[in-house]
């Protein structure tokens, strides 16, 4: 009996009990936090985001500080008294030539500027880009190349020759011409996204719209709008830093009461008259970069899913 006993205690578990089987550990072996791997990933990151991040606070110190605080040379120490003068007078005081209205002229300019731009160019190519995806007319892979290739085009070679046209056009010089040459400058790269987007997207929807009779017309603001907010997102960012940044075209197509943003900053930090405040300077360039930085941080989710769904499809 106790040599009964004695075996059936040696016998395994799945053995003696049927049915039953002891599961071990599973799944992936846990990380250690402080691991290698870790270290440097994180190292990294820390690294690029000081980078970049260490700029902008000097930025925001200067541009809180008065010029007997600047004056003692220790940039990276914060304000011991906080001023909001140097952005009043970047916003409505500095010179920028013979002005002396800081920046508000040149940001509701840039205002003018920026809005028919980006409202007309992501209207149009979003519709090149509808075209180009569902609808295979005759020359369209040629008319897709030749905007492909536009957007490779140094815009320093095309601006003689976009001169002499908004020239005749009786348009150079005002807004109205800057509009113009932003929204086909615009133009190449925004087709590309929403052609890859469009592409993208379940052809079964185009057809079945079309069997129901729907035109084209019917099925771009019905069935393809609805489900391109990301793209339009993208777009609209680009669209906005690539114009609301721009110096190149705003000093060459437009005269001085018509100066977007970025030339009045250049204007204000490059002035040899007086004393270099470089707070007000500081103050200047964030407020000049402020829009752009609201609308990523904003919409900056659907930025990310709209890139990733538009730019390596098709």
């Amino acid at each position: 009996m106790l040599n009964l006993v004695a075996n059936n205690s040696m016998v395994p578990e799945h053995d003696a009990v049927p049915g039953r089987i002891t599961a071990g550990p599973s799944g992936r072996k846990p990380r250690r936090k402080l691991s290698r791997r870790n270290i440097i990933v994180y190292g990294t990151l820390i690294v690029v985001a000081l980078y970049y991040l260490l700029p902008l606070y000097v930025m925001i110190a200067t541009s809180l500080k008065g010029m007997p605080e600047i004056r003692v040379g220790n940039i990276f120490a914060p304000p011991l008294e906080i001023t909001f003068e140097p952005w009043v007078k970047a916003w409505a005081e500095a010179c920028t030539g013979l002005n002396c209205d800081g920046l508000s002229r040149g940001f509701w300019n840039s205002v003018r500027i920026t809005v028919p731009s980006v409202i007309i160019s992501i209207a149009v190519a979003s519709v090149n880009g509808y075209a180009l995806a569902n609808w295979r007319f005759k020359g369209a892979e040629l008319f897709f190349t030749i905007l492909v290739v536009g957007a490779f085009i140094p815009y320093q070679v095309m601006i003689y020759p976009i001169v002499i046209v908004l020239r005749e056009m009786g348009v150079y010089g005002t807004l109205t011409g800057l509009v113009i040459v932003h929204t086909i400058f615009g133009m190449p790269i925004l087709t590309l996204l929403f052609r890859n987007y469009f592409a993208g997207l379940p052809e079964e929807l185009f057809k079945a719209a079309r069997v129901d009779g729907a035109g084209f017309w019917t099925i771009y603001f019905k069935i393809m709008l609805p489900m391109s907010l990301p793209i339009f997102v993208v777009a609209m960012i680009l669209q906005v830093t690539g114009i609301w940044n721009d110096f190149l075209f705003g000093v060459v197509f437009t005269r001085p009461e018509y100066y977007p943003m970025t030339v009045q900053l250049n204007n204000i930090v490059n002035s040899v008259q007086g004393v270099k405040e470089y707070n007000v300077n500081m103050a200047a360039t964030i407020l000049t970069g402020a829009v752009p930085l609201v609308v990523y941080f904003v919409s900056g989710r659907l930025f990310v899913r709209g890139i990733a769904a538009g730019a390596v499809k098709g």
